[in-house]
């Protein structure tokens, strides 16, 4: 062999060594064990991979049904407030009916009760207010009642055409008694009187009552469905108080001579509260807050009488104290209490009188007892 060959193959080992010589050593990773004791540090526990994303979905489960839930409630409070307002818009616009049909009830009444009325006239009256019921029942027929409330609404109707039927027909029958003098008048007119009376009860027991107990099943509060009595007083309308309508029509009230005895008296006063009977002596009253005097006046004719005016005066150095109260109606031999209230500053520890006065009626002949006086001294108790 070449002695220069063997140079050759010396050369070649020896870069491969001085190349290994100047490679920088490699650092050697070490893992953690498995197990086992040692000095190492060990991971914090935790919960296993595959529970993980449970948990994140029950999370997110737990989320929707919280905004469920709000929304639901949000909805439920809305759909309350909804249904409440339905129910006092309702109860606000028919309570405008009633109140209007109220007041043709209390014009029935004057018209049946003013002093010197004549026929033509009671019926011209009586028409323009069964006109003025008819708007009522038209009125009613366009309310929006909530739904569980249409069949009484449609009580409400009703009661109104008996109010129309009712009033349209002493109307029509005080027109065909006018020149009658037979014995049945007055219970015809009686007869249509008793539907007003018969819509009062048609509206408490078929509207009012139901209404009131739907709205305690709706759990509505707060809401008061309204009340509208057409009759304030019975004894105006029954057969006996129409045979004296009638009467009082074709004869003192139609401008011809009355017939009969008419004339009232005073019974006596009383002070209330307490009930202490004034008398012609000296009275000693005591003034308090609710300070108040019943007059009870009777009717000694046997004739009705009606619009009779009834003034109570206590005399006071510079003004007097004078209130006056009107007896719309009063039948032969009935008694009526006349109260006198708000009298404002009454005079003390001096002494005065209280004097009464009822105004004479249409053909009495004797109204010396239609006066009373009293001596008065009013304490502070």
């Amino acid at each position: 062999m070449d002695p220069r060959d063997d140079d050759i193959q010396f050369d070649f080992f020896e870069d491969e060594g001085a190349t290994t010589e100047r490679a920088a050593p490699q650092p050697r990773v070490r893992l953690p064990r498995r197990g086992g004791g040692g000095t190492g540090r060990r991971r914090p526990a935790g919960p296993p991979r595959g529970l993980t994303p449970l948990l994140r979905l029950l999370a997110l489960i737990a989320i929707v049904v919280a905004v469920l839930v709000f929304f639901g409630l949000v909805i439920q409070s809305c759909a309350s407030t909804s249904k409440h307002d339905s129910y006092q818009h309702y109860m606000t616009r028919l309570a405008t009916v009633a109140h209007s049909s109220e007041q043709d009830g209390g014009d029935v009444a004057n018209a049946l009760t003013t002093p010197g009325s004549k026929v033509s006239d009671l019926t011209a009256t009586l028409d323009g207010i069964a006109e003025q019921e008819r708007q009522n029942v038209t009125a009613a027929q366009h309310l929006d009642p909530p739904g569980p409330l249409r069949d009484e609404n449609q009580q409400v109707v009703e009661a109104l055409q008996l109010r129309v039927s009712g009033v349209q027909g002493l109307a029509n029958t005080f027109k065909s008694t006018a020149a009658s003098k037979a014995s049945d008048d007055a219970s015809l007119l009686s007869a249509q009187a008793d539907r007003l009376l018969a819509s009062d009860v048609v509206w408490d027991d078929l509207f009012l009552d139901p209404a009131r107990a739907e709205m305690t099943r709706q759990g509505v509060k707060g809401v008061a469905p309204p009340d509208s009595n057409f009759v304030s007083n019975r004894d105006l309308i029954n057969e006996h108080s129409m045979s004296l309508v009638l009467s009082r029509l074709r004869g003192a009230s139609t401008g011809g001579t009355p017939t009969g005895v008419h004339g009232t008296n005073i019974v006596g006063t009383k002070v209330l509260p307490g009930g202490q009977a004034l008398t012609s002596g000296e009275n000693t009253v005591t003034a308090s807050p609710d300070l108040k005097f019943a007059v009870t006046v009777h009717d000694g004719g046997d004739s009705q009488e009606v619009g009779i005016k009834v003034t109570l005066t206590i005399q006071k150095p510079v003004k007097s104290i004078v209130r006056t109260r009107t007896i719309k109606v009063i039948n032969p031999g009935q008694d009526v209490v006349v109260t006198f209230s708000d009298l404002g500053g009454v005079p003390f520890a001096r002494k005065t009188t209280l004097s009464i006065d009822v105004a004479p009626v249409l053909g009495e002949k004797d109204a010396s007892n239609n006066k009373a006086s009293y001596p008065v001294i009013f304490s502070l108790g």
